[in-house]
């Protein structure tokens, strides 16, 4: 879970095109002929992508687990009347009401381990869309977390925020672990250290499939992250459209 580096995840993202994310999304609902009015945002981390969708007027609710991404996300979504924010989880998050879609973005479903969770959530979502709602999500690929993240060191400098992000791939567990050290300064000359561990599962595109089908889902697209062409083998994200029935 994100601590301490939910205060540099904008820094470090800067030059993720979210309002694109955004667009890419829109033109999913278009292409599935959606009229979508209610949306809930599954891990919305610092609000980025939520920004977008609050901004059109869609009545969004949003939450994550982390506290600290919460914080980062309020101050974005504050002045919007028609955004919700909660702290809730995945697997167990629970809403008195249902949606036109759901949403979970930038790999969140990664940070699943457990085959068993995945079922919840998934089953979860279908339990909180409405008949022919959808459910929209993106993965890290397995050939992304296990050729190309995977037993790899990435170094960073950016002045003043250096990291350095080493990680390690289970083959029995299909967890890619990642070790991340981050010295960062407020006044460019005295830096501060901090470290945290994150885990991400990789999931073969038959596990995904296989399980959202077993939570109910019947209608299911998969395709190459932004674009409506079907996933290859060495696709590194992928997006997934499920429809309830």
């Amino acid at each position: 879970m994100y601590g301490e580096f939910a205060f540099l995840y904008d820094e470090l993202m800067d030059d993720f095109d979210y309002e694109g994310w955004f667009n890419y999304i829109e033109e999913i609902f278009r292409r599935y002929d959606k009229d979508i009015r209610e949306i809930l945002e599954m891990a919305c981390g610092t609000g980025s992508l939520s920004y977008y969708f609050a901004k059109k007027g869609y009545k969004l609710t949003a939450f994550d687990r982390s506290e600290e991404m919460l914080s980062i996300a309020y101050d974005k979504l504050r002045r919007f009347k028609n955004v919700k924010l909660l702290r809730q989880d995945m697997v167990d998050f629970k809403i008195n009401k249902k949606f036109d879609c759901i949403l979970s973005t930038c790999d969140s479903i990664n940070y699943i381990l457990d085959e068993k969770d995945l079922l919840k959530t998934f089953t979860n979502a279908y339990n909180h869309l409405r008949d022919g709602g959808l459910f929209i999500f993106d993965i890290n690929s397995y050939y992304k977390l296990k050729e190309l993240i995977g037993n790899n060191i990435f170094l960073q400098d950016r002045g003043e925020i250096f990291y350095t992000w080493q990680n390690q791939f289970d083959l029995d567990t299909n967890i890619c672990n990642f070790y991340l050290t981050f010295f960062y300064s407020q006044d460019g000359e005295h830096f501060l250290r901090f470290d945290e561990e994150h885990k991400e599962r990789a999931y073969k595109n038959e596990e995904i499939i296989n399980t959202l089908k077993e939570a109910g889902f019947d209608k299911i697209d998969v395709y190459e992250a932004f674009s409506f062409h079907p996933a290859g083998k060495e696709s590194e994200r992928i997006k997934y459209v499920a429809m309830k029935k």
